[in-house]
C-alpha cells in the first residue's frame, strides 16, 4: 500500500519563503546594529612603561709603572800571587807505570767450553742410585713451607759428570718458601749412574722432579 503525504504538513512549499524571510531579517538587524551602536569597536590600548635609565660611571684605567731591575754590581778584580795558582794546577804524569795495568780478564772460553760439553741427550741417560726414592728420602720438608702449607713438584736440572757426581743445578721450576734449596740439597747427596754416549761416559743434563706434599 502506497503512502500518501498530507498537502499540509509538506513543508517544501514554504522553505524558499521562510528562507528568503530569514535572511531579510539578518540583514534587518546587522543594519540596526551599525545604526544604533556605533561606538562598539575593539579598542587596543597600548600603556608605555617609563624605562629607568642607568647610568654607566667610565673607570679610567691606570697604568703600573714597572721599575726597571737595578744595574749589575761591577766586579772588582782581585789580585792573586803566582804561587797560589802554580798550587791549583793539576800535573799530570805522562809516563805509563808497569804495576799499575789493570789484571787480565777471567777466561771465558772454558767456561763456555765446559758448558757446551754437556750433553742433553745421550744414548744411556744417568740414573740415581736407588732411584727416584733414594732423593725423596733425603729431602728435608722446611718447617715454614710446613706452616704455610705449601705443597707442589720442585723440577731441578742437575749435571752429572762422568763419575756420576753433581757438578752444576738449576730450578727449573720452583714452589718456593725454601722448598727449592731443599731439593737441591736432596739431589747433591745422591749418587748418580753416569750416562754414556758410544759407551763412553760423558757430562749429561738431567732434569729431576722432587715432590713435596704434607702427611
Amino acid at each position: 500500500m502506497a503512502l500518501i503525504k498530507n498537502p499540509d504538513a509538506d513543508i517544501r512549499k514554504s522553505w524558499k519563503l521562510w528562507t528568503e524571510v530569514s535572511a531579510v531579517a539578518t540583514l534587518a538587524l546587522m543594519i540596526m546594529a551599525f545604526v544604533f551602536f556605533p561606538d562598539l569597536k575593539n579598542q587596543v590600548v597600548l600603556k608605555s612603561e617609563v624605562q629607568e635609565v642607568v647610568k654607566v660611571e667610565e673607570i679610567e684605567v691606570t697604568k703600573q709603572e714597572v721599575k726597571p731591575p737595578p744595574p749589575p754590581r761591577p766586579q772588582v778584580p782581585v789580585m792573586v800571587p803566582n804561587d797560589q795558582v802554580m798550587e791549583d794546577e793539576v800535573v799530570y804524569d805522562s809516563e805509563l807505570k808497569v804495576e799499575d795495568t789493570p789484571p787480565p780478564p777471567p777466561p771465558v772460553a772454558a767456561a763456555e767450553e765446559e758448558e757446551a760439553t754437556i750433553f742433553e741427550v745421550v744414548e744411556d741417560q744417568p740414573e740415581p742410585i736407588g732411584g727416584i726414592g733414594a732423593i725423596q728420602s733425603k729431602v728435608v720438608y722446611p718447617e715454614i713451607a710446613k706452616k704455610a702449607g705449601i705443597e707442589g713438584t720442585v723440577v731441578i736440572r742437575a749435571a752429572i759428570d762422568e763419575k756420576g757426581n753433581v757438578i752444576k743445578t738449576v730450578i727449573a721450576k720452583g714452589i718456593g718458601a725454601g722448598c727449592d734449596e731443599a731439593a737441591v740439597e736432596a739431589i747433591r747427596k745422591v749418587k748418580f749412574k753416569p750416562g754414556s754416549q758410544r759407551g763412553k761416559p760423558v757430562k749429561v743434563w738431567l732434569s729431576i722432579p722432587i715432590r713435596f706434599k704434607l702427611k
